[in-house]
């Protein structure tokens, strides 16, 4: 295991599909004893969908997506319906340091697993309930998924072209938040460390959407202006667009912010005669005219490889970044000497498969991935027998009851 930020804390994690198997997989890369607990009565969905690679469906061990957001994680089968099954879990409580679930609001509170019965159980623990809305307000009830996230914070309708619709947005939502209930949750232990207290996370997925739009939020609030669609468009810049490259669909992102920043463009491109255009010379008249402009910077970037394009004019100082596909994200030789994709090979699904690694690298507190997705049930045993201290026996017998699964 690794040494991590997270070392001797131990997280119990009913979340499913993906943003909070993401927090739970992340605190398990910082170290945490994480624990899924997971039943046959409502097997987590990122087990048993289609395989979002070949379309087909997959067995319940053996789903790439739940193979990725569950690396480092102990799997243990308890029926929390059943009174027994329950109790278990209260007592797993009491030896934890952290609670994770994203189930729709209220399911905990029905279970008796609410945080006013948790906080009773043992005081320290620090729980976050992650959902669409929150657990509290006028939305409380409302349910949803990545798309909805985005959509109701406002992000997909500023996504887009002016002439199109809004974007539907899906996995770049559930990562978001995950990862900010992950820095919630951190900053949650860092305070116990100094109070002895717990705390309870109300965490909206909508909100943690919205906290990236504070530019258009604060326009609307301070002048009553409704920000909307405008494709890759900068309020100043210009040039600030993608555009294409040499080859088939290859693309580069180019942002320049000030005059200065512009003229080490034209040098990058050799000065080519439009560049001294009057319409040009300033930042203000070349936002006025940046369609103008956009055509004439691609009948440049066409000449060469994005790639090409990007080493240029970084070298001139100037913002600009190839667009990369699946195929280039894993040979560029930046996130290679990064180590940013690791490959790893699942026994149960007999595949080697590339994931993403803990996307910080700390020098005394590194993160690391030890460990391959749990099979279904893999260690209640371990569970049971070295947390809970029941003997086989005891074990069985739930088992047979029903409680173990």
């Amino acid at each position: 295991m690794t040494k991590g930020a997270a070392n001797n804390i131990r997280v119990l994690d009913f979340s499913w599909g993906m943003a909070g198997p993401l927090t739970a997989m992340l605190l398990a890369s910082a170290g945490a004893e994480v624990i899924k607990i997971e039943s046959q009565q409502r097997i987590d969905m990122s087990r048993i969908g289609a395989d979002p690679y070949t379309g087909k469906p997959t067995g319940i061990n053996k789903n790439s997506i739940f193979n990725d957001l569950n690396r480092n994680k102990l799997s243990a089968n308890i029926n929390l319906k059943h009174p027994k099954g329950l109790e278990l879990i209260k007592s797993l409580i009491k030896m934890s340091d952290v609670i994770v679930e994203n189930y729709s609001a209220g399911v905990m509170e029905r279970l008796g697993l609410g945080y006013k019965a948790v906080r009773e159980l043992n005081s320290a623990i620090v729980m976050s309930s992650s959902s669409t809305m929150g657990g509290t307000g006028p939305e409380v009830g409302a349910i949803g998924y990545a798309p909805l996230f985005a959509a109701s914070s406002g992000m997909s309708d500023m996504t887009g072209y002016p002439d199109g619709p809004p974007t539907e947005i899906r996995y770049s939502m559930d990562i978001i938040s995950g990862y900010t209930t992950f820095v919630a949750i951190m900053a949650a232990l860092v305070s116990r460390q100094g109070t002895g207290k717990g705390q309870y996370i109300d965490f909206s997925s909508r909100e943690s959407i919205s906290i990236l739009l504070g530019d258009a939020l604060m326009d609307y609030t301070l002048n009553g202006r409704v920000q909307t669609r405008n494709g890759n468009d900068d309020a100043t810049m210009a040039p600030h667009n993608c555009y294409r490259c040499q080859g088939e669909d290859n693309w580069v992102s180019i942002a320049i912010d000030n005059d200065s920043e512009w003229h080490a463009f034209c040098m990058a491109m050799g000065n080519p005669a439009w560049t001294n255009d009057d319409r040009f010379a300033l930042q203000i008249s070349r936002h006025k005219h940046h369609e103008e402009l956009d055509h004439l910077v691609e009948s440049w970037t066409i000449t060469f490889s994005h790639y090409q394009v990007m080493e240029i004019l970084q070298a001139a100082g100037v913002a600009a970044v190839a667009s990369l596909n699946p195929q280039d994200l894993f040979t560029d030789p930046h996130i290679q000497e990064r180590q940013s994709f690791i490959v790893m090979n699942n026994p149960e699904a007999g595949e080697r498969f590339s994931v993403a690694s803990p996307p910080w690298k700390l020098s005394e507190t590194p993160c690391s991935i030890y460990r391959d997705a749990p099979v279904f049930g893999e260690h209640t045993k371990y569970v049971c027998c070295e947390l809970l201290d029941l003997s086989i026996e005891e074990v069985q017998k739930l088992i047979e009851e029903g409680v173990l699964q």
